[in-house]
């Protein structure tokens, strides 16, 4: 039995390389969190043109590839290694597996295609202190000659700008799926700094605001949607994990110190070791779970708790090596290694910390 990509997975992975690496020649990564969208349009375009990522995740009914959520597990983690700011963790795993997950045939009719083509789309989700709930949120929904929507949503992904917008709002029955319309009056999106500039959040506000339901009590398709969207953000980490090892090894070889290169010095060699035992295993709990997720296991809920616990904790460990191991010019804004260290933090909150996630892995042993 083979462990590993598939040839049109790594076919898939170097077209995705080879972009991110020819756009990035024009636009870095510093530029494109900078500038209005929050990310590089035309790379997101391309990549959803030329190589069809938004599309992936998508069935063929709905205008998609009707590929596996490997097959995005993929691009993601090659996104997570060049820190690409882009939407497709937000529209393309996210906005997508929410509709997949709770809507009916009419609401995927409507929503997917446009996903699938490279619409924007976000999930109003976590509630105001920050946790994505599949028993409630700060959003109510009330039915008085049509739905409306009034609270307010934290650190969506992509909300400022997104096109497709989805929310949660509790109901009578539940906690629901909702359609808004983004040029709603009543909405309001609000963009919110984040420790990372690479994510793009907002802070989303409902002042009965109407809203198509797509599914009154979606607490079942919101758990799977947590345990996907967990698993999808662990391949941003081992991305990230892999380039930091890799661009530390580059420091250690080329600088040296006492006339000697740094990584000649055994107690640096036995550090670099541990980074590289994070890396390898944080890179298979990622791809069990993504395995899981793609074939709707019984224990994805498990795994996707294990998966999102190791990599957290690996991405943290082996950024905070990186950062000791550059020495002082890791702490500059001109180096990516400072970047690297706010994106493992900043995905270590994403969709539960690592304890949260020990204490569900608990729960379902």
């Amino acid at each position: 039995m083979r462990f590993a990509l598939s040839e049109e997975q790594e076919v898939l992975a170097q077209a995705v390389e080879q972009l991110i690496e020819r756009r990035g020649a024009a636009v870095d990564t510093r530029a494109a969190a900078a500038s209005e969208q929050g990310y590089d349009d035309v790379l997101w375009k391309t990549l959803c043109s030329q190589i069809g990522a938004a599309a992936l995740a998508v069935p063929e009914e709905y205008g998609g590839a009707g590929a596996s959520l490997l097959e995005t597990h993929v691009i993601l983690e090659r996104l997570g290694a060049a820190l690409t700011p882009s939407p497709f963790l937000g529209s393309a795993v996210l906005a997508v597996q929410a509709v997949l997950s709770a809507a009916d045939a009419a609401g995927r009719e409507r929503l997917l295609p446009a996903l699938a083509e490279g619409a924007v789309g976000a999930l109003a989700w976590a509630d105001r202190h920050g946790r994505w709930r599949t028993d409630g949120c700060d959003v109510r929904a009330t039915d008085s000659r049509g739905w409306r929507l009034s609270g307010t949503a934290t650190l969506v992904l992509d909300g400022g700008h997104a096109s497709v917008l989805l929310a949660t709002a509790e109901t009578p029955d539940g906690i629901g799926l909702f359609e808004v319309a983004v040029e709603e009056p009543g909405l309001t999106r609000t963009r919110t700094p984040a420790v990372d500039p690479t994510l793009d959040l907002a802070t989303l506000t409902f002042d009965g605001v109407p809203a198509i339901p797509l599914a009154t009590d979606a607490r079942a398709a919101l758990r799977r949607l947590h345990s996907v969207t967990s698993v999808a953000v662990t391949a941003l980490q081992v991305g990230g994990a892999q380039r930091s090892l890799d661009r530390t090894l580059v420091y250690l070889r080329d600088r040296v110190q006492f006339g000697r290169p740094l990584g000649s010095f055994q107690a640096l060699k036995h550090r670099v070791a541990d980074m590289l035992v994070s890396v390898e295993t944080a890179r298979s709990m990622s791809w069990a779970a993504a395995w899981a997720a793609a074939h709707d296991a019984p224990d994805l809920p498990l795994r996707a708790a294990m998966a999102k616990a190791w990599c957290s904790d690996a991405f943290a460990h082996v950024a905070a090596e990186s950062v000791q191991l550059h020495g002082g010019i890791a702490i500059t804004w001109e180096d990516d290694t400072q970047l690297y260290f706010k994106r493992a933090h900043a995905t270590g909150q994403l969709f539960g910390q690592a304890h949260e996630h020990r204490r569900l892995l608990l729960e379902h042993v």
